[in-house]
């Protein structure tokens, strides 16, 4: 029998052991030598080819400082092999160049938000893949747009309140950004949003140290020794391990939301649930009942909305952003992820103009190629009360 390394090295995965693949093995080498993937040397390309100049004005932006071949040395950004400075891994995933795109084409954020429940139809899609010290950024963006903000009253008193936990997940992205296994090839950060769930998986298992029922007790570790301190100073993150913490803390105040946590394979996955959740289509249309999901304010009335448009909060709240600016049917419908233009009309357009939400910007020419739609007072009215509810 052949005994060797990647014959002879196995791994635990959930429930069963699996032969290690050359990946792994040089993983399991790096965590013996104490060293880690960002950290490595990239020998095969030239610091001509790799541009940081987004980062570098970003670095300035979060920093005050100048990005100086010092400072990159300070940072480890750039190391010295044989009398000169060669870029390490971290420094390719901090530049918007080509050789990114080349070595590590799976790091970037893919966002989605489906419709429903289960991941078969997309409402919206993003993919944030410039550099990694923006990337969260974007990612925390898209959920802000495609989650709910309501208000509470306290007495005299007025306060707002999305219907998740925003901070927790600002964190729970930065940190799936800052701590993921970049040297997972094919495998990139996943932000998916359903009805009744927020989900990010990050490529890597959860470090060994790490225990996630025990988030109040400021645990700290690091899997990409480089990129961590890097976040660091940039302010994005608190390397001493006050995440974990921040993100318990923020749950506290959301009872109605169940934080849950995963190994799924070779990933790691959190997920933010809504405990009574109920479907749009139990809780009545837009027009016919109030829109009140964890203590938000009362929806539309009947006579702002009408009563028989037949379309759920979501369906509404798409349309109205597309149509903040002038837009054609064809942008709306794929919005909408439907091919049908009749049905589309019958079912979107046309309740919406029959009430005065939308309008046509050729309004004696209806079936003009040219035609757009935008928003009317009304809409525009809506669309501010969607956004705010405050």
């Amino acid at each position: 029998m052949i005994y060797g390394k990647v014959i002879g090295t196995y791994i635990r995965v959930g429930s069963s052991n699996r032969p290690a693949d050359a990946e792994i093995i040089a993983a399991l080498e790096r965590q013996r030598r104490n060293i880690s993937f960002d950290s490595e040397l990239v020998h095969d390309k030239a610091l001509t080819d790799i541009s940081l100049e987004p980062f570098q004005e970003f670095f300035m932006e979060k920093t005050g400082e100048v990005l100086t071949e010092t400072t990159l040395r300070k940072l480890e950004l750039l190391k010295e092999f044989q009398g000169s400075p060669l870029p390490t891994n971290a420094y390719v995933l901090f530049s918007d160049s080509s050789v990114k795109q080349e070595l590590f084409p799976y790091a970037k954020i893919e966002c989605a938000r489906f419709k429903g429940r289960s991941p078969h139809e997309f409402i919206d899609q993003k993919t944030a893949a410039g550099n990694i010290a923006i990337q969260a950024e974007g990612a925390y963006d898209f959920v802000l747009r495609h989650i709910n903000k309501g208000s509470t009253v306290t007495g005299v008193y007025t306060k707002s309140r999305w219907e998740y936990p925003v901070v927790a997940i600002r964190e729970a992205i930065r940190n799936a950004v800052v701590h993921r296994d970049y040297s997972l090839a094919g495998k990139d950060i996943k932000v998916a949003i359903y009805d009744d769930m927020l989900e990010i998986t990050s490529p890597g298992k959860l470090l060994p140290s790490i225990d996630f029922n025990e988030m109040d007790a400021r645990q700290s570790d690091i899997r990409n020794k480089v990129i961590a301190p890097v976040f660091k100073k940039l302010g994005i993150i608190d390397q001493w391990g006050n995440g974990l913490k921040l993100i318990a803390d923020e749950l506290k105040e959301y009872p109605e939301i169940e934080f849950k946590w995963f190994e799924r394979g070779l990933q790691f996955q959190v997920q933010f649930t809504k405990k009574d959740y109920k479907p749009y289509g139990t809780t009545g249309m837009i027009g016919e009942s109030v829109w009140d999901q964890a203590g938000a304010k009362s929806g539309p009335s009947r006579d702002q909305v009408g009563t028989k448009l037949g379309l759920s909060r979501e369906q509404v709240r798409l349309m109205l952003i597309a149509c903040d600016k002038p837009v054609m049917i064809q942008e709306l419908m794929t919005v909408m992820v439907l091919k049908n233009r009749s049905k589309f009309r019958k079912k979107y357009l046309t309740p919406l103009l029959e009430e005065d939400i939308l309008a046509m910007t050729i309004p004696d020419k209806p079936t003009s190629s040219r035609q757009h739609y935008c928003l009317t007072e009304k809409g525009k009215l809506l669309l501010a009360d969607i956004r705010q509810t405050s």
